[in-house]
């Protein structure tokens, strides 16, 4: 939001109680038709978004959003995937006046940043899908919502297709002993896109505002073939076979955004067989 739009500040009894989560799942969409291919693909995942990478990545976002890593844990799974996980306090942890025991039990609890992918791929199809899962939740002044630009950028041009989802649970009191559910305004997750963020991507809002539950699905809205290819040359590719892919990966996105599969007569159509197989 403007800096000029931002309400004054709360003044709360002690500690601010509320616990405020964000989560983004980011999808990539690619075409592997060979083993030679999907090797590499299987590379580029590990090289971008194994446990050490990912981490690297996660310290960037927590130091940009002004949050002091507390603990970091990371692993990489066989065959594939990985996950982060990092324990987060902000400023108050080492203000001049220490926290109350309960208080900092709180931060330890709630304050963290965890990651985890989901390399994936259809073995009728030449379609390989990665998704990664970010949470980003905190307990305190500090504002998930700081994070979700830093984290949609930190994944960009990856990211096809994205859901995020916001909550805020729990309650604060104010210095007169009134419950406050929520200490900032938010209508929407897209309020909080950066202007570039929400030209790139289409967007659905699905609020409940009074439950305090918020829901945005991005869609890439421009479409380069070349940015789903893995190590193959698209001047290879003939112009019917080049339309036929763009179609299909454009339909895995779409399904993946409205998160619903089409019929199974749509699906039998929609079936891709490599160009090279061809």
């Amino acid at each position: 939001m403007p800096e000029s739009a931002t309400p004054p500040r709360l003044r709360l009894q002690a500690f601010n109680n509320l616990a405020k989560t964000l989560s983004c799942s980011v999808y990539a969409v690619r075409y592997t038709a060979t083993p030679a291919q999907q090797a590499a693909y299987s590379a580029q995942i590990d090289a971008l978004y194994g446990a050490r990478p990912l981490l690297e990545r996660l310290r960037r976002i927590a130091q940009l959003i002004g949050a002091r890593i507390l603990h970091a844990t990371h692993q990489d799974y066989e065959p594939e995937g990985a996950s982060v996980s990092l324990l987060l306090a902000e400023d108050l942890v080492h203000s001049a006046h220490p926290l109350r025991p309960e208080a900092l039990i709180c931060h330890l609890d709630k304050s963290h940043i965890t990651a985890h992918t989901y390399p994936e791929s259809d073995p009728g199809s030449v379609i390989n899908t990665f998704r990664a899962d970010i949470e980003v939740s905190s307990c305190g002044q500090l504002s998930p919502l700081r994070a979700l630009n830093v984290l949609i950028g930190s994944f960009n041009p990856a990211a096809d297709v994205l859901t995020l989802d916001y909550r805020v649970r729990g309650f604060t009191r104010d210095v007169e002993g009134h419950k406050q559910f929520i200490d900032h305004p938010i209508d929407s997750i897209s309020q909080y896109l950066a202007p570039e963020i929400q030209a790139r991507y289409r967007m659905l809002d699905v609020n409940l505002p009074r439950e305090r539950l918020f829901h945005t699905r991005l869609l890439r809205r421009d479409f380069v073939l070349e940015r789903h290819l893995i190590d193959t040359d698209p001047a290879l590719l003939t112009v019917e076979q080049r339309t036929r892919l763009a179609q299909r990966l454009r339909r895995e996105m779409r399904e993946i955004f409205r998160g619903a599969n089409p019929s199974s007569h749509q699906a039998g159509q929609a079936r891709c067989r490599s160009p090279q197989a061809q």
